[in-house]
């Protein structure tokens, strides 16, 4: 079994998706199944992110509201936040990209097979569902790249922050950031409401599956 897994992860690094769904289905699971794993995957990556994010915020509320202490410190963090936050954009991007990945496996495997179908009757069915299917994956991408086009505006925000801080660390360059902190909130509260309403379908799509 630990063979299989180590075989199953260098087909995935190499990109041999086709090798790799193929060898999951000698084991009875399908790319049904994988995307199912997937969808819930990238929902808890914008679960995490939504917490980094938030926490980003925090930590740029605790600058400007400096009131004593060591500056550098605060700003030291802030930058850790900042790197963070890349992070969880990133694993965002990674996790949906895998979901179209094989979301794409699944839809063209299906099409193909309604091909082989002798009774009209099973076909017009499948292909029914098939296409219930695509429309609410559909919807479920949507939301995801719409909250995912959130992150970049934000990073480069925050970014432009922790680099302005780096040379200029002193009370009345943390008072002009003052300003900067609203428009992050309300770039980071928008990204956080997307992300939600990309939850909720992840929920709704991972159930019409299961059911």
């Amino acid at each position: 079994m630990n063979k299989l897994i180590i075989i199953l992860f260098s087909l995935t690094l190499f990109g041999c998706q086709s090798a790799y769904y193929a060898a999951w289905e000698k084991l009875g699971v399908e790319k049904r199944d994988i995307l199912v794993d997937r969808v819930e995957d990238a929902k808890e990556s914008q679960e995490d992110a939504q917490k980094q994010f938030k926490s980003a915020l925090d930590e740029f509320s605790q600058l400007i509201n400096f009131d004593g202490g060591e500056m550098q410190e605060i700003y030291q963090e802030l930058s850790s936040q900042f790197e963070a936050s890349q992070d969880a954009a990133n694993n965002v991007t990674n996790r949906i990209n895998k979901v179209e990945s094989v979301a794409e496996a699944l839809f063209d495997e299906w099409t193909e097979e309604l091909d082989k179908y002798e009774n009209a009757t099973l076909r017009r069915n499948s292909q029914k569902q098939l296409k219930d299917t695509q429309r609410r994956y559909s919807s479920l991408i949507s939301a995801m790249r719409k909250a995912e086009s959130k992150m970049p505006p934000v990073l480069s925000a925050l970014q432009d922050n922790v680099l302005y801080l780096k040379h200029n660390l002193n009370a009345s360059a943390i008072g002009a950031l003052q300003g900067e902190f609203n428009v992050i909130k309300k770039d980071i509260d928008a990204l956080i409401k997307d992300m939600n309403s990309a939850i909720s379908q992840s929920n709704d799509f991972i159930s019409s599956i299961k059911s």
